[in-house]
């Protein structure tokens, strides 16, 4: 199987540019109901994942700042770079279920390292539950 059967397209999921502010990226979490989110540069390559959990810990570094001030932090700040480690579209099914057993979606780049979308958890588990069930 091809990862590209399972791939839910840039165009069809929530992401953020590391530009984005600190308010723009909690509205655009909580507008899709995102616990974590995808985070491009403004060439389109994939720099991170941020969570609920680094917008908490952001604000509560900075939560005697006025709000005005806060404005100021974009989600470069503190993107995780190390969190939800992306594949590429040459990836094996096998190794796909290893890495959605740590994280709820993969992200995934090209060879360019743009990122071009993401893999689901469930939809990795769908594709091995149908694969052993046609046995």
């Amino acid at each position: 199987m091809n990862l590209f059967y399972l791939l839910k397209p840039k165009a069809t999921v929530a992401y953020l540019n590391k530009n984005n502010t600190v308010r723009q990226g909690l509205e655009k979490m909580k507008a899709h109901g995102y616990t974590a989110i995808p985070v491009i540069d403004d060439n389109g390559e994939y720099i991170g994942t941020v969570s609920e959990g680094d917008f908490l810990w952001h604000i509560l570094e900075h939560k005697n700042e006025p709000p005005q001030q806060r404005e100021k932090y974009c989600i470069i700040d503190f993107v995780n770079e190390e969190r939800n480690r992306p594949v590429r579209t040459n990836v094996t099914m096998d190794e796909l279920l290893l890495q959605v057993m740590d994280q709820n979606f993969v992200p995934v780049i090209d060879d360019r390292n743009t990122f071009i979308g993401i893999v689901t958890r469930r939809d990795v588990i769908k594709y091995f539950y149908n694969k052993e069930k046609s046995i």
